[in-house]
């Protein structure tokens, strides 16, 4: 029993030495690497491109259908340079709305190659909605009103003719011709939606041709809050479609298809041997848990703990399992995106589950590390701080959520880095790390001397607890950890009753029969393992049932009584 358990708990060189067995997992996890990285690469770069070519379309849709769009606001920065795009007259918000329905009607004279969604390219009309309340007026000099919260939503389809492309679209005019007014005082939200379709050239080259895009646009003209400000917004939704066109200069390109789609083949291959042999690990191991759990009760008379329980469980394994299975998925997906089986957008989901999965892969590397002593610093270090971290976190964290609380409530309606929930953690969390202080304290646009005063007292304070306080009470369990680690040999760490049991009278190495078919350490069926643990679940259910019954007798008794 100690041979068999002395011989699980090495790691791949040690059993090389011992008996010349030779690590498959390793070498898999080496090919899995490999593999998967050149895989990601190669997505990252056509993602990158598909992506691109959307935000592009979208810059483009913004300047041919909304009216004195300003190009400053397609740059991302922070503070924004510009308030928001919104409208504050009725004269403005008819306009609006007749710039998009033109520029709709005379999308042939776009740059970009667009056509409307008919087979035949010819117009297809464009829906306008308006959500608003059943009734709602407003009569503000006797301080009285009428008001039906029930929110309606009216549609109809705007007829465009050849007139309209020339001489102008008036949609005040149209909408009295319909029978539909505009009561701006009910008015909740106006949606224009219509769809275009383009084909995109800059994908294609040796590995892939042109593909085909449909552009859901919806136009928001959004009165929700009622402030006399009706915010314009545009959105666009990306779907590939199935092209038609000639594409037969791809015969000459069919080798680096198949080598494309080959790559992620054996992608799929290599994820899928890996997670079998990690799985099959994990399965024998159980076996031998459940062996040596009856080992202990039948021969030592005692109990194993559940520490050496727990050393059974190999988290490397699971982790592996769980990148494989991300891998695979994601695998899947992208060569379903490249062969052009998806139709619509699913690269943000592909991309996900291959991040993570390579993510997880390179993490896996450190477990081949941790053989080394040399480079072994940091798991171990990690392993002994990871009780007191997570208690210190906890407490951390509370403190934390008292500030986002409290801070979004005081500060969110005059604060813009406070505005939510997620953009006050996204603040504080900032200012732990010391980055953008100064600007979060003179941001603070408000005349109350009250909440002036106050915002200093809350971020002064929360800056000196977190940075001065808890980030080094945090960086001293670290250290302790790291000089724990660093100062005491590995016979001086407290061992288990399983490694006590394995150390304590083992074989020497020479003495190991390398001939010994070791392998077959489980000596046990899975069905007695079954069995096994089925009684003793029984042997526990009995024992509940047995104090149960016991107790609602005394209680029934004395109730008697």
């Amino acid at each position: 029993m100690r041979n068999r358990l002395s011989f699980f708990f090495m790691n791949p060189i040690e059993k090389w030495k011992t008996r010349r067995r030779f690590p498959y997992k390793f070498l898999i996890q080496i090919i899995k690497i490999i593999l998967v990285t050149v895989q990601l690469s190669l997505f990252a770069h056509t993602r990158y491109s598909h992506v691109n070519y959307t935000w592009g379309n979208r810059i483009t849709f913004s300047h041919l259908f909304l009216k004195d769009w300003d190009a400053a606001r397609e740059i991302v920065s922070y503070p924004p340079a510009l308030g928001p795009y919104a409208i504050y007259n009725t004269d403005s918000f008819y306009s609006t709305i007749n710039y998009a329905i033109v520029g709709y009607a005379n999308i042939e004279n776009a740059i970009g190659s667009y056509s409307f969604m008919s087979e035949d390219n010819k117009i297809v009309y464009p829906m306008l909605c308006i959500v608003h309340y059943k009734e709602g007026k407003i009569f503000g000099y006797n301080e009285s009103y009428a008001f039906d919260g029930e929110v309606k939503q009216e549609c109809l389809n705007i007829t465009i003719t050849d007139d309209m492309k020339t001489k102008g679209f008036s949609i005040k005019d149209y909408l009295k011709n319909n029978n539909m007014t505009l009561n701006f005082s009910s008015l909740l939200k106006v949606k224009l939606k219509f769809s275009l379709k383009t084909v995109n050239f800059r994908a294609a080259g040796k590995f892939s041709p042109p593909d085909c895009y449909k552009f859901e646009i919806e136009i928001t003209l959004n009165n929700e809050d009622m402030d006399g400000q009706v915010l314009v917004g545009l959105d666009v939704n990306p779907f590939r479609l199935n092209c038609k066109g000639d594409i037969e200069y791809i015969t000459d390109n069919k080798m680096e298809s198949f080598l494309r789609s080959l790559l992620n083949y054996f992608v799929i291959i290599t994820c899928t041997i890996s997670m079998i042999l990690c799985c099959r690990a994990i399965f024998r191991a159980q076996l031998l848990k459940y062996e040596t759990v009856k080992y202990f009760e039948d021969m030592l008379k005692s109990t194993l703990s559940y520490s050496g329980r727990w050393a059974f469980w190999n988290l490397w394994y699971i982790m592996i399992i769980i990148n494989d299975i991300l891998i695979i998925c994601g695998s899947t997906i992208k060569e379903r995106i490249e062969k052009k089986q998806f139709i619509g957008d699913q690269w943000n989901l592909c991309s996900v589950l291959l991040g993570t999965g390579n993510l997880l892969v390179w993490f896996g590397v450190l477990r081949y590390l941790t053989f080394f002593k040399t480079y072994n610093g940091v798991i171990l270090t990690l392993r002994q701080a990871f009780p007191n971290t997570s208690r210190f976190l906890l407490c951390a964290m509370l403190l934390y959520a008292g500030f986002i609380f409290c801070g979004w409530l005081v500060l969110g309606p005059y604060h813009m880095k406070f505005r939510s929930l997620a953009s006050t953690s996204e603040c504080l969390f900032s200012l732990i790390n010391g980055d953008d202080m100064y600007a979060t304290f003179t941001i603070m646009a408000t005349k109350s001397t009250l909440l002036w005063w106050f915002s200093r007292l809350y971020l002064y304070s929360f800056i000196s607890l977190f940075i001065y306080v808890i980030i080094n009470l945090f960086l001293s369990v670290i250290i302790d950890s790291y000089e724990t680690i660093k100062n005491h040999s590995r016979d001086d760490i407290p061992k288990s009753d399983l490694e006590i049991f394995i150390t304590e009278g083992t074989f020497p190495t020479s003495t190991f029969d390398i001939t010994e078919e070791t392998d077959n350490w489980a000596h046990i069926s899975f069905t007695q393992a079954v069995k096994s643990i089925f009684c003793s679940f029984c042997i526990k259910l009995e024992n509940f049932g047995k104090w149960l019954f016991n107790e609602l007798n005394r209680n029934i008794i004395n109730y008697l009584k």
